[in-house]
């Protein structure tokens, strides 16, 4: 099948097996480790992927928080319903956002958000949804989004999640993601402190999440799809430890598409690691060329997703169906919630 077209990453899969609900203990999920050159596929528990690491690689972690940027307002005018997710700060409480009722909302338009200590002004309309807004409140922003914003699950998950912590990495550090990290999920402080006992260093780095990681491929061609940027940053201490990895020829593993992303990027750009803030749409699809990474620890991902397109670019995109149909039939959980899976 032609590589560039939409279908070559759909994959057929049964409604019950998308987790509504994250394991009991984040390591006991499930674990798939796929193997690109010998093609072998393993069947393990999270907690074991201590037995899949060894002293001198370097994993890196996307250290971004999630927060509750889902907000449900009333149009002043109107009294219409507006569904708002702030996607990113542009900085003077200026948000660009994505809009479920997008069609009533118009330039000058005016959000009110529960009890009217949030308000949004619209400045401008831009297509697929996305309306740029003036946020007006009185006292501290993140204590108010905190009272009336709630967590932005993804629209497969039908449940309030109890504990909000369940919807972070326990590494979560850096305020600004519209949704989570989520292959980061499966670790804990303890595997953390096992990992580095036995020599495994850990790297922090940020990257924002927003529609670019989200939303869905509508072109058959993917070739036309467009990423959204999402804004990234990379601290000297972390470009240091990423090159010396490098010189050394140790692996770096990506805990998630996210990292993978800002790590690719960051390559891409400047041929190297280095302390640096910007912007990435940056779109990995099979053909690609991997500056960065040597493996990568990621969830089971949608059908048709450019996640589904990042890791078959990496493993292959043959190889990721025949471990995506073997996940269906051993009933692996997917999705955020989901199982995890190491391709080395």
């Amino acid at each position: 099948m032609d590589i560039f077209n939409l279908d070559a990453y759909d994959f057929a899969l049964d409604e019950s097996l998308i987790a509504q609900t994250p394991a009991l203990k984040r390591d006991e999920s499930r674990l798939m480790v796929v193997d690109r050159k010998t093609q072998k596929i393993e069947h393990r528990h999270f907690f074991e992927i201590i037995d899949y690491l060894q002293a001198g690689d370097v994993l890196v972690r996307n250290n971004s928080k999630v927060i509750p940027a889902r907000l449900i307002g009333i149009k002043e005018d109107t009294k219409a319903h507006v569904e708002v997710l702030l996607l990113k700060d542009l900085g003077d409480n200026i948000w660009e956002c994505l809009v479920g009722n997008a069609k009533v909302v118009k330039v000058d338009s005016m959000i009110c958000f529960g009890d009217g200590s949030l308000k949004a002004q619209c400045l401008e309309v831009k297509d697929e949804g996305i309306r740029i807004f003036k946020l007006i409140y009185q006292g501290i922003f993140w204590e108010i989004l905190d009272r009336l914003g709630k967590m932005p699950l993804p629209p497969y998950i039908h449940q309030e999640c109890s504990d909000k912590n369940r919807y972070q990495t326990v590494y979560a550090k850096v305020s600004g993601s519209s949704a989570a990290p989520t292959a980061g999920f499966h670790f804990t402080e303890e595997l953390f402190t096992k990992l580095q006992e036995k020599g495994v260093q850990i790297v922090d780095i940020t990257l924002h999440i927003g529609l670019g990681t989200f939303r869905p491929v509508k072109s058959q061609n993917i070739l036309e799809h467009h990423m959204h940027q999402e804004v990234y940053e990379m601290t000297q201490e972390a470009a240091d430890v990423l090159n010396q990895a490098k010189k050394e020829k140790r692996r770096i593993i990506a805990i998630g598409t996210t990292s993978v992303r800002t790590l690719e990027s960051v390559m891409q750009k400047y041929h190297t690691f280095c302390a640096c803030k910007g912007a990435t749409d940056i779109f990995i699809y099979p053909g690609y060329e991997f500056k960065a990474i040597d493996a990568l620890i990621t969830n089971f991902h949608l059908p048709k997703s450019t996640l589904m397109m990042l890791v078959s670019a990496f493993a292959g995109r043959e190889f990721i169906l025949k471990a995506y149909k073997i996940a269906t039939e051993e009933k692996y959980r997917f999705f955020s919630f989901g199982d995890a899976m190491f391709i080395k």
